[in-house]
């Protein structure tokens, strides 16, 4: 790649522009002044939009002084304040993406549509209403980044987002084609979770594709159908890699022995995520994207007056859901529904009603986030307030990579100060004044709320 220069002009503004744009203007170093920056800045600004290298999204907002390249005078150390803003065409991370699955007629498009806030999936009371996978992101809800944002009088609030795939609805032998199964089955295999919707309320007027109310067997429809999915794939995958293994080809036969203890589930009608696997097995079967081998939740959809504790439904399907290990997450389409047009007092008086403190959305999120061990770091500052998410036991320089992939490389250190106290004393800089501020190495495991921001060259 060309060597560029990501520089500071003023307090609110980074601009980037190729590096020979900048040295008839300016001599990079260390300790160049604010003015002269200033000054090569309005250079290069004019410079960007002649060079075809450089796209629009290159201009973003922050706080940051970043050089990169061979060729450069003189090392410069830069610390990524929190606010920072990133090239798009460079990021490292995406959004998480999970599939709303489901019989007919249980619930899901109008969970969808609470969730999104998009309006996209078609609510009718008849089977198959969703025809094509309607896709939308919503933002993961997090007070702790509105409150961020509102000590460090931020000018933009950035949560983090997840995609949700309202998936057309499944039916008895969807593996074989049936309904709308091919489609449905081809779409789920590209998600990162599920949340299995099962309907746990009485409403006669509301069609059943089964015709009568059962949670447990309707589950069980579903789960037979995904592992018999799966069951066909892996079936076919164990003769084609018979070769590899007499061929001693490397990794085959971690691969067979996997697929010989998740074949063995598949035959009882157990899902793959059952399976007791090596690292080695696990990484071996995963290129086969089996789809009971992705985490999966049940979402017990109940009626509004049972949303604080459910009912005798919710109970049967959380005892069969802890044969394999799965949680279950009391949620109120309706309710989601109805909480889409009120203001933050009505939303929480209505709650509050309710017997609840948070809504489906937030129990769901919430559940995804533990489910896929997923943990959230801050940054902060008076340009910008945004939520990260990285894997659990990622270490900072990891962490900073989905920032940039260039933070990673020249990673220093990270100041880091949790949450907790961030808020207590109002500011990192108030933090710092009481000794709560700490600059942590290579090694440090980011934690679970922690408000950072990068050292790095």
């Amino acid at each position: 790649a060309a060597a560029a220069v990501l520089f500071q002009a003023s307090p609110g503004f980074v601009g980037v522009a190729p590096r020979g744009a900048l040295q008839s203007t300016l001599a990079l170093q260390a300790t160049a002044t604010a003015e002269t920056m200033g000054k090569a800045a309005r250079s290069a600004e004019e410079a960007v939009p002649t060079s075809p290298r450089w796209a629009p999204g290159w201009l973003t907002l922050g706080r940051a002084l970043l050089v990169m390249g061979a060729g450069v005078s003189g090392a410069a150390v830069v610390g990524l304040r929190p606010g920072v803003g990133r090239p798009e065409a460079r990021i490292s991370c995406r959004a998480l993406q999970t599939g709303l699955v489901g019989l007919p007629n249980v619930g899901k498009s109008t969970m969808f549509n609470a969730l999104t806030q998009s309006g996209k999936a078609e609510m009718k009371n008849m089977p198959f209403s969703t025809i094509e996978p309607n896709i939308a992101k919503a933002p993961v809800p997090d007070a702790r980044v509105d409150r961020l944002a509102a000590l460090s009088k931020s000018g933009r609030v950035v949560h983090e987002m997840v995609e949700y795939v309202d998936i057309a609805g499944l039916i008895k032998n969807a593996h074989k084609g049936e309904g709308l199964g091919n489609q449905f089955l081809s779409t789920i295999r590209n998600v990162d979770a599920i949340v299995h919707m099962v309907r746990c309320f009485e409403a006669p007027e509301i069609v059943h594709v089964d015709i009568s109310l059962d949670p447990l067997r309707d589950a069980e429809t579903i789960t037979l159908e995904l592992v018999l999915a799966d069951y066909d794939q892996c079936e076919k995958r164990m003769k084609k890699n018979e070769k590899d293994v007499r061929g001693k080809v490397p990794g085959a036969d971690k691969e067979q022995s996997a697929l010989a203890k998740v074949l063995a589930l598949f035959e009882v009608g157990k899902p793959a995520r059952m399976a007791v696997l090596t690292e080695d097995e696990r990484a071996a079967v995963k290129h086969l994207g089996f789809i009971t081998m992705k985490p999966m939740i049940y979402a017990a959809n109940v009626a509004e007056d049972e949303l604080a504790e459910g009912n005798a439904m919710v109970e049967k399907l959380r005892t069969m859901a802890a044969e394999s290990g799965d949680q279950v997450v009391i949620v109120s389409a309706a309710v989601e529904n109805e909480l889409v047009g009120l203001g933050a007092e009505e939303r929480a008086e209505y709650l509050e009603s309710l017997g609840v403190t948070e809504t489906g959305v937030q129990r769901l999120t919430r559940a995804t986030y533990e489910m896929l061990h997923l943990r959230t770091y801050f940054t902060c500052g008076p340009e910008e307030t945004r939520a990260w998410t990285i894997r659990e036991g990622w270490k900072a320089p990891k962490a900073a990579s989905v920032i940039h992939t260039d933070f990673e490389k020249g990673f220093i250190k990270a100041a880091t100060v949790d949450y907790e106290t961030f808020v207590k004393f109002g500011s990192e800089e108030e933090a710092k004044k009481a000794g709560k501020l700490r600059y942590e190495g290579k090694e440090y495991v980011v934690q679970e709320g922690d408000v950072m921001h990068f050292l790095f060259k």
